[in-house]
């Protein structure tokens, strides 16, 4: 089975680009909605431990969450030694379901893909990208988004620019959501090719 991995920094489109592989039946395993999930579960009482007042009603309030992690930024260390050990549990059952139903390939999208090295776990690289300028725009016309923590958040990315260095493939979202799916479809077709010849022999 291979294993597809998708990331791309904050803004250009990869959440978009994972729905559209979904519709090109390419089983996907969305970090991100895994992530809401236990933040509406098992998570949210470790997370309101480490930070008092995150949680109400169960569920963590990640607005609140965030006003904390931006005064404090030595946080974001102690949220992803309770998080991503969660995520990546359920990233496992994931691939094990996938496998026993005879996937021929699945996706991962994962934002921190390079930065935590769960490059290292995929066959492949998928990256989504996008001219600066629509990033910024896009994600600053987010609710509750200013100037100060979109900085703060591509500071503890990958640049775009490395992460496009180190793709197999590159999907450009600055065109129209026609043209990305044509790019998903061309990926889809060229990596069925490469399986029918062969090329991941140890996926």
């Amino acid at each position: 089975m291979l294993t597809i991995g998708l990331t791309g920094s904050i803004g250009m489109g990869k959440s978009t680009v994972g729905k559209l592989f979904a519709e090109a039946g390419i089983p996907l395993n969305d970090s991100d909605a895994v992530v809401h999930d236990l933040y509406a579960g098992e998570a949210a009482p470790l997370v309101d431990a480490a930070f008092p007042g995150t949680m109400k009603d169960g569920v963590v309030d990640r607005h609140e969450l965030g006003r904390q992690l931006a005064q404090h930024p030595d946080g974001f260390k102690r949220l992803e030694a309770i998080v991503h050990p969660l995520v990546r549990k359920r990233e496992t059952e994931f691939l094990e379901r996938q496998r026993a139903a005879g996937a021929e390939m699945v996706m991962l999208d994962i934002p921190l893909l390079f930065e935590t090295g769960a490059w290292e776990r995929v066959d492949v690289i998928v990256v989504v990208s996008t001219d600066p300028q629509i990033q910024r725009q896009r994600v600053l016309a987010r609710d509750d988004m200013t100037e100060e923590k979109f900085d703060m958040i591509l500071s503890r990315q990958t640049p775009d620019a490395e992460k496009r260095r180190r793709a197999d493939y590159l999907i450009d979202t600055s065109h129209s959501i026609e043209q990305t799916r044509e790019r998903v479809l061309e990926i889809v077709a060229d990596l069925k090719m490469r399986i029918a010849k062969g090329d991941f022999r140890n996926a």
